[in-house]
């Protein structure tokens, strides 16, 4: 009975949206974030809130863009939804907390009759029918193994190039992973894709523990697990990290061993992320990191803000917008690109 309601409801608004919305001046839009504090996900707030001003002037509307901090809490996120419903407002925004809980954010919001769009954090691979196809919203994200394939490129250009980096002289790179969340679908795809493109292009690598290390996007849980792994495991010569909030702490965890502090003549492994954050660039600049594959901020933030807008506008998605519905049907895909010294530089 839910999915044909929400079937319901999309046709309602592909036939009356443009009728209802054409005279319509102003727009209420609310974004739901998982956390303030994640430094990727900062760069997409600002991305969107200047482009909720920049596309009202181009459009000759006003968006009022108002966000809410869950603080890497479902429970709270799903609180935040239940104001959302009582104020009714003309779109909602996702970027959600648990990538396995966003059915229960898509039946509030279907049973109000708000639209909404997810980006960054997809759904995990068992909810997306139900939360995203059939609910028929849109997913703005990434393409979940291109940081991977992208680290594994970076890595093979290095062996290719230079294999001192192979420090203890064996033949085969010792490395480790530090995974952002189990069961995200970008987390997945950049560890395994990291690993196995590098491998296809000739990397002997080694892995020294059986999993990769869980630290959750987060800086202080890689630095405290980056420095208990390498006191037990010092022959490490490769990290990657799924983000550079990660690398960042594994860095950090590495100075205090006196690796990877920059200063001439230091050790150093090899430590690649994900995301070009500012923090990245500069750890990349002064010889602390090696590289980083940037995921566009800027480039999301506007794409969140302009495909809601033109929804409302239009009953469409992306009719009209240059942008392009990827292979799957559901999603648009910001791509990816390679950030080494040179880049940074």
């Amino acid at each position: 009975m839910k999915k044909l309601f929400a079937m319901l409801l999309v046709l309602a608004m592909a036939l009356g949206c443009t009728a209802a919305f054409a005279e319509q001046t102003e727009y209420d839009i609310r974004a739901l974030i998982w956390k303030y504090d994640d430094t990727y996900g900062s760069s997409v707030r600002q991305a969107m809130m200047a482009a909720a001003e920049e596309i009202g002037k181009e459009l000759g509307i006003t968006i009022n863009l108002t966000m809410y901090d869950a603080a890497d809490d479902m429970a709270k996120q799903v609180e935040q939804a239940t104001i959302l419903v009582t104020d009714k407002p003309d779109f909602v925004i996702i970027n959600l907390a648990e990538v396995a809980s966003g059915q229960q954010l898509v039946d509030m919001f279907t049973d109000a009759g708000i639209p909404f769009l997810f980006y960054n954090k997809e759904p995990s691979e068992e909810t997306v029918q139900s939360v995203i196809v059939d609910s028929g919203s849109i997913f703005i994200g990434t393409t979940p193994r291109e940081a991977g394939d992208m680290q594994g490129e970076i890595l093979a250009d290095m062996w290719a190039e230079d294999t001192s980096i192979d420090r203890n002289g064996d033949g085969m790179l010792q490395f480790v992973e530090f995974m952002g969340e189990p069961n995200n679908p970008e987390a997945i795809a950049r560890t395994q894709y990291s690993e196995e493109t590098a491998i296809a292009l000739g990397v002997p690598l080694d892995p020294v523990l059986d999993d990769p290390i869980v630290a959750n996007w987060d800086s202080t849980q890689a630095n405290d697990r980056m420095t208990a792994t390498w006191a037990a495991n010092n022959d490490i010569e490769v990290v990657f990290c799924n983000n550079d909030d990660m690398a960042i702490g594994v860095i950090a965890a590495l100075n205090t061993f006196g690796y990877n502090t920059g200063n001439e003549g230091d050790p150093s492994i090899v430590v690649i992320g994900v995301d070009a954050t500012d923090a990245a660039f500069e750890a990349i600049r002064t010889g602390r990191m090696t590289a980083t594959v940037k995921q566009d901020g800027d480039a999301m933030g506007y794409a969140n803000v302009r495909i809601a807008i033109n929804y409302l506008q239009t009953g469409s998605w992306l009719e009209g917008l240059d942008y392009t519905m990827a292979d799957d049907g559901y999603s648009v895909r910001i791509p990816y690109a390679k950030i080494t010294a040179e880049e940074a530089a």
